[in-house]
């Protein structure tokens, strides 16, 4: 039998508030994210602008906040211009990022109005071009958007049906920008005047918008930490957040390591919060960048394309990945990771929301359905709302060839603001059940409301369209609060939520 897994929660122990917008998603022109995603007219479910009813009402569901538009790749040959005005007199247009054909027909505005039927909190969080293009033209898009009137490019979005201002407060400047893949690829020090003199421009224009700097595509890049502390040697005082993007497979049939990848994730926004942090010093500022991990998923980048794919294909099927429950339950603990550094990230974005390595699947003119992935964040967004409270586990562990030592259990907690507790945790153990014991203090909790749990017998069951509900969350049995001790017992690698009052 494995010892017992064990931490304290106290609420004078806290990380810090977690930011709404860190249960984020994004929307990229790739694939079919955009058309035949969350876009298809004539679809039984289309509402007059042409949005799937089926998948807003799961968008509502999964909850995410901060939605990042239009890319990815795809904002480094953007041309903002091309998404505005009549459907019929847009152009289209060559994407060199993804090798397709992009149509224009759904733009700038269809996708405001889509954020705002999907859901109460859920806000645009736009990227600006600075691969192909530059301040010019990310002054006139922030003009274009967030303007009341009166100016050539405000009147045009009014002339264009829009009277209202779009309201965009959070920007990213570029995307990826260290990557040879990006179109425009730059170095550190070009990326960093590009980025500086827009946040200039855009902040003239409005003093208030929230700015996100490229930092690295990942902490396996030649360049990483070199090139976060040379933008930010320029950006410092002109930017918010800088951003941060990780995806995890497994490789080699190594899912031990696969299911520890929450290690890598912790250290990497450990190193980017030290680097950021660093630059603040040497700069003698009291400010603080935060994080916007703004691309995180698990994403099998080992798996080709469909064979019969041929470029400048509209809306082709890219990146379609279909997920299990052991990709479930390392999601989940890229949740916890988040969340366990909630004084620091503010801002997180599942890439993507829909069809693309997404929680959310459809076929076009037919149902829409829930991967495996959609139910940790779902549970999250809704109730890992508050502080989250310092865990520092006392567990098990086991060895993985990529991560040395790593421990079983993977948790965190977050306080409510009604009193109420809730704790997140993984059971890394491919076999084993794994005993849980939390001790609780000075929280005033009298009961279990909930201990739902996501694992299978089969590590690769699957949601799919023949069978849309394989895969659902279930009760735990035998959870139990006495006095202050809460006692569980957590199934072989699983995600687990239990909600205390």
């Amino acid at each position: 039998m494995t010892r017992p897994a064990r931490f304290t929660l106290h609420p004078s122990f806290t990380i810090g508030e977690v930011n709404p917008r860190l249960f984020g998603s994004f929307v990229e022109h790739l694939g079919r994210c955009v058309y035949t995603g969350i876009h298809e007219p004539g679809h039984p479910t289309a509402d007059e602008a042409g949005l799937r009813g089926d998948v807003l009402e799961l968008i509502r569901e999964l909850g995410p906040t901060a939605i990042r538009y239009p890319g990815g790749n795809f904002v480094s040959g953007y041309r903002w211009e091309d998404s505005v005005g009549p459907v019929e007199d847009r152009p289209r247009r060559l994407d060199l990022a993804w090798r397709t054909t992009e149509s224009n027909r759904f733009g700038l505005s269809e996708f405001v109005d889509f954020v705002r039927k999907a859901g109460p909190e859920a806000e645009t969080m736009m990227a600006v071009n600075l691969g192909t293009r530059g301040v010019a033209e990310a002054i006139e898009l922030q003009e274009y958007a967030n303007h009341p009137g009166g100016t050539a490019l405000s009147d045009r979005r009014v002339e264009h049906g829009d009277k209202d201002p779009f309201g965009i407060r959070l920007w990213c400047l570029g995307n990826e920008m260290d990557g040879p893949w990006q179109t425009g690829h730059k170095t550190a020090g070009e990326y960093a005047r590009v980025a500086a003199e827009t946040a200039r421009a855009m902040r003239r224009l409005d003093p208030d918008v929230e700015l996100v700097a490229c930092g690295s595509s990942g902490s396996s890049m030649d360049t990483f930490a070199e090139w976060e502390a040379t933008v930010l040697e320029e950006t410092y005082d002109l930017v918010d957040l800088v951003s941060m993007h990780a995806y995890y497979w497994e490789t080699d049939g190594d899912r031990d390591s696969f299911l520890a990848s929450a290690v890598d994730m912790e250290s990497f926004i450990e190193n980017v919060v030290a680097t950021c942090d660093h630059v603040g010093a040497r700069l003698k500022s009291k400010k603080k960048i935060n994080i916007s991990f703004d691309e995180w998923n698990v994403w099998y980048l080992d798996r080709p394309n469909p064979s019969d794919f041929e470029e400048w294909q509209e809306a082709p099927r890219l990146l379609e990945d279909v997920y299990s429950v052991t990709d479930a339950v390392v999601f989940g603990s890229l949740l916890i990771a988040l969340l366990r550094h909630a004084d620091r990230v503010a801002v997180a974005c599942l890439a993507q929301l829909v069809n693309v390595i997404a929680p959310i699947m459809t076929e076009p003119g037919g149902p829409a359905w829930r991967q495996t992935t959609f139910f940790p964040f779902a549970q999250a967004a809704r109730h890992g709302r508050g502080q989250v409270l310092d865990v520092r586990v006392d567990s098990p562990t086991y060895e993985t060839a990529k991560y040395g030592e790593a421990d079983l259990l993977h948790a965190t907690a977050v306080r409510g603001e009604d009193g109420s507790v809730t704790v997140f945790a993984v059971n890394r153990s491919q076999t084993g059940s794994l005993p849980l014991e939390v001790a609780l203090h000075g929280l005033g909790l009298t009961g279990v409301a909930e201990h739902s749990v996501l694992a299978d017998a089969d590590p690769e069951a699957r949601n799919t369209r023949d069978e849309p509900a394989r895969v659902v969350p279930h009760p735990a049995e035998g959870t139990t609060l006495t006095g202050s001790s809460l006692t569980a017992t957590l199934e072989p690698m699983s995600w687990n939520m239990i909600r205390l009052v």
